[in-house]
């Protein structure tokens, strides 16, 4: 099947194609599959995925710019190397996906399931994050300056010398978190302190 800018595509099965190179711009597509299918260097500009099935796919040295991956899952994806340039992930699963030297700038990755991900040396620098699901992922040395990450879940996370100054950190539980040469600003002390159950003053 062939793809092309624009186009619309709505519960098309992408299984396993080679579909290696592909560069696709304002395309739509919705409850597509492409587990399994050769994606490399896949490049697609303002293009909408929602609900599509990525699992078991190649997707590494991928570019994406203000394209959106809505409630997608990418479980045991490889994403080696992508980029997403302002690109709109809220909701989607990263289970088991390898996710080693991605460049995220910017965009929202609100809800998104990063579970024990790596993400270890990441630069998040503002981007949403917003009750983003983030068990037990590595975030050591990870920028999350500015970041919005109300409402996510840190338990188990790996914060160790992550920079969270100016990051929006309301309605996060911190029981349990190691803040070990974690970097903050003093508004977020204090935000801390209230939620391990202190009072200051």
């Amino acid at each position: 099947m062939q793809i092309s800018d624009n186009g619309n595509y709505e519960n098309q099965s992408f299984a396993d194609m080679d579909l290696s190179g592909l560069s696709v711009k304002g395309a739509h597509f919705g409850a597509c599959d492409f587990r399994g299918a050769n994606l490399r260097e896949l490049n697609t500009s303002h293009c909408v995925f929602s609900k599509c099935d990525f699992s078991h796919s190649h997707l590494n040295a991928g570019d994406h710019a203000n394209s959106a991956f809505i409630n997608c899952l990418f479980n045991k994806s490889n994403l080696f190397c992508s980029q997403f340039s302002q690109c709109k992930m809220t909701g989607s699963q990263f289970k088991e996906a390898l996710l080693d030297g991605v460049v995220i700038t910017g965009g929202d990755w609100s809800f998104a399931i990063l579970r024990h991900a790596n993400m270890k040396g990441f630069n998040l620098r503002g981007v949403l994050l917003r009750e983003a699901d983030l068990y037990g992922a590595n975030l050591q040395e990870a920028d999350l300056a500015g970041a919005d990450m109300a409402r996510a879940v840190l338990a188990k996370a790996q914060l160790y010398k992550a920079n969270l100054r100016g990051a929006n950190i309301d309605g996060i539980d911190f029981k349990g978190i190691d803040l070990k040469e974690v970097r903050l600003d003093v508004m977020q002390a204090v935000v801390i302190v209230h939620s391990l159950g202190g009072r200051i003053g």
